[in-house]
């Protein structure tokens, strides 16, 4: 038992690693596609603090029912609840039984707690369980404990944010967590667990491991690169609670199972739990998506790998490519692969990138289930679009995107697409739209990367790829 096996985000290809390549690909698009252009944000906004307007959060969630079958589910529940993402199995289902109470202790930010108001109100609300959250010096089944980023990183470098079984606190976990009190598949039920995230993170940051690590400490241990609408996916493109994932917590707590049942013995009752929770899915034909090759998961985690020399990383790339036209996908992992490449060829193979980027936007947004991920791709595709002075196509793929992305609740994706379309609307001569779209952004920047820095440096970054249209100068 190896202390990487015991708690997923320290895995080849942990949350924290995905989530820094989908912000470094935002970066690099914008690095290959601008030149460095002097700081101009001041003239946009003032400089003073006070000149950003106030922060912007989500308020209503707008959730989707999944649009499978429910022996796709099946399938997907049963892979979820009984395997580990490094592929060793669980024995039994583990759960909590009765009543569960949650806590945060360490050095709590202000956006923590109603952050964690609102998710615990879903769970009651969506999943049917019974959770509520009680004072920091109280016992509690489940312990969030906020630290610095710099400490949690030192036990755990790849992590962004973890949950490990029967422990309540960090000094716990920094005495046990190479013993077996963290093993997984020791459990038989479920009675403590803490989580661990870092405190000095952006707000959305701190949302997005509180969903994700919450689920976790409830219910799924593994991820599934197959789900297009699940937080339960390595990709990391969804970060709060779906549909899907609440209908799957739902029947994790559904009366007819327990802790300690077995795969077979949950499989046999799942098709009347899904049925009397989802009796759409009763209705949709198709088959259940295929397991993901072994291949397929290295060459991804190979070229996601921040410490990969970039050449490796993009043969990597191009490899899972190949593996999912073997495999004859059409689905998000054909999607993701083609994501991987366009990102890591925008450096010197922009024609590649375009390509790759094109090809993965037709597939996401043939499907419903993957139109978050079909926005990522549009806004790579509307940076390209507003660098080469094409603003009416930057314009639409922007306001394409803005739906799935604002029903997603991500904050800083939908604070860019707003920046680029402000600069686009600048370039076209309306100054007044421009300007109204730039404060929007920057209310749902403050949220979704935290620091006045990072949302000036961000601004920046888009204000470059306009700068030589803007200046007249030859594209």
């Amino acid at each position: 038992m190896t202390g990487s096996e015991s708690f997923r985000r320290s895995s080849a290809m942990a949350g924290s690693d995905m989530r820094k390549f989908l912000v470094a690909s935002c970066a690099l698009l914008l690095a290959a596609c601008a030149s460095p252009v002097p700081d101009d944000t001041a003239s946009r906004v003032s400089s003073r603090p006070s000149a950003l307007p106030p922060m912007k959060t989500f308020v209503n969630s707008r959730v989707t029912a999944p649009g499978r079958s429910n022996a796709a589910i099946a399938k997907d529940f049963l892979d979820l609840g009984f395997t580990l993402e490094s592929g060793r199995q669980l024995p039994v289902l583990t759960r909590f039984e009765g009543p569960i109470t949650i806590r945060a202790t360490g050095k709590v930010p202000p956006s923590l707690n109603p952050d964690l108001a609102r998710l615990l109100h879903r769970l009651r609300q969506e999943a049917g369980i019974e959770i509520r959250q009680v004072s920091a010096d109280h016992d509690a089944a489940i312990t969030i404990e906020a630290l610095p980023r710099a400490e949690l990183q030192r036990y755990v470098p790849q992590a962004a944010c973890f949950v490990v079984p029967r422990l309540s606190s960090w000094d716990e976990f920094k005495r046990n967590r190479r013993g077996a009190a963290v093993d997984w598949t020791t459990l038989r039920t479920r009675t403590k667990m803490a989580i661990f995230l870092p405190s000095d993170v952006s707000p959305q940051e701190i949302r997005d491991c509180l969903h994700e690590e919450v689920a976790q400490a409830l219910g799924p241990l593994n991820d599934l690169y197959r789900l297009g609408d699940s937080v339960f996916n390595d990709d990391n493109f969804h970060t709060v609670l779906t549909g899907f994932d609440m209908l799957i917590l739902r029947a994790y707590y559904s009366p007819q199972l327990a802790s300690g049942m077995t795969r077979q013995q949950v499989a046999a009752r799942l098709p009347g739990i899904l049925a009397r929770l989802n009796p759409r899915g009763q209705r949709i034909a198709g088959r259940a998506a295929g397991d993901t090759p072994r291949a397929w998961i290295e060459a991804i985690e190979m070229a996601l790998g921040p410490r990969t020399p970039a050449s490796r990383r993009q043969a990597a790339a191009k490899r899972a490519v190949q593996i999912a036209r073997v495999q004859g996908w059409s689905d998000n992992r054909m999607a993701f692969s083609l994501f991987a490449l366009g990102r890591l060829s925008l450096s010197g193979e922009a024609d590649i990138a375009l390509a790759s980027f094109l090809q993965a936007s037709t597939i996401y947004n043939a499907n419903p289930e993957t139109r978050l991920q079909g926005a990522h791709v549009s806004m790579q595709l509307a940076a390209f679009a507003l660098s080469s002075g094409q603003t009416d196509a930057a314009i639409a793929l922007v306001d394409d995107a803005i739906g799935p992305v604002a029903a997603a609740e991500n904050a800083a994706l939908l604070a860019t697409l707003l920046m680029i379309k402000a600069e686009a609307l600048l370039l076209q001569g309306k100054t007044a739209e421009s300007r109204a779209v730039r404060l929007d952004s920057l209310g749902w920047a403050r949220y979704g990367f935290g620091s006045e820095k990072a949302v000036r440096s961000r601004m920046q970054e888009i204000s470059a790829l306009s700068y030589r249209i803007r200046e007249g100068r030859p594209i």
